[in-house]
């Protein structure tokens, strides 16, 4: 498959007032029904993370899993589900956190992340970096090292990105407002 570039952001519609007001809701399902586009950007998140020597990612419910398992899959690494309490069927630990519009809370196994593993966190969209420092958090908790925190969408005037500081952050798009 060729490596030809993808005008990922045309294929990002904003949708305001969504899902409350005062939200521009960025809707990532155009470039996901593109099957360039959506190879284009797992196979560039993967040009990010193949040097960080990654074992797993790990990405929260319910959007960081239409990209994570195949970003996972094109690193040859595992892949980890983070999700909202009472989903997953085994031993777990939690981690809560905030987000722009309400707050919430993750889990993951107790055996998800072994530890000394490298783990990459994956999101479709950093904003306030809520959702991410609680992956961080519990991927931290285990034993595992977050070697990395990759991202499609990037909205930098929410600084997310210093919340996850000293964490290396990528992401593909950036929106400045």
């Amino acid at each position: 498959m060729s490596a030809h570039a993808v005008d990922l952001r045309s294929l990002v519609r904003d949708i305001p007032d969504f899902p409350r007001p005062g939200i521009a809701f960025k809707d990532i399902t155009p470039l996901m029904a593109d099957a360039h586009a959506l190879a284009y950007g797992v196979r560039s998140l993967a040009e990010y993370a193949r040097p960080l020597q990654v074992d797993c990612v790990v990405a929260a419910e319910a959007r960081g899993f239409l990209l994570g398992p195949a970003l996972a899959l094109e690193l040859g690494a595992g892949f980890v589900l983070a999700r909202k309490p009472g989903k997953l069927p085994y031993e777990t630990v939690s981690a809560e956190y905030l987000l722009e519009y309400g707050a919430g809370q993750l889990e993951l196994h107790t055996d998800a992340v072994a530890s000394g593993r490298r783990v990459l966190v994956h999101d479709d969209l950093l904003a306030t970096g809520g959702t991410a420092a609680a992956l961080c958090e519990l991927v931290e908790q285990l034993g595992g090292e977050v070697v990395g925190c990759g991202f499609l969408i990037e909205l930098a005037y929410l600084d997310g990105r210093e919340r996850l500081a000293p964490r290396d952050v990528h992401a593909l798009l950036s929106y400045e407002s």
